[in-house]
């Protein structure tokens, strides 16, 4: 693989974390204010994949700014609390 690619890829891996992330955000948000069963079970999965992708983009070490890494991780942690009070 050149480098090209493996920056691209890297580029690539990133940018699914930050979506996912701020999907998994939204989905959180919107579970909270409806308290529907069905919006807290899918915002959970979102937040479970979401740490996924984010520990498989860790692992790669794709030379992006551990800043990133480090701010992802604290929104996820943020929106799981969120979570597990709404379901209390």
């Amino acid at each position: 693989m050149t480098e090209r690619q493996n920056n691209q890829s890297g580029f690539n891996d990133i940018k699914q974390v930050e979506m996912s992330v701020l999907s998994a955000e939204h989905m959180v948000g919107q579970a909270t204010r409806t308290m529907d069963e069905e919006q807290l079970a899918a915002a959970t999965n979102a937040v479970n994949d979401a740490k996924e992708q984010l520990h498989k983009a860790m692992a790669h070490e794709t030379g992006v700014d551990q800043h990133f890494f480090e701010m992802s991780q604290e929104l996820l942690s943020k929106a799981d609390h969120q979570l597990k009070e709404a379901k209390e």
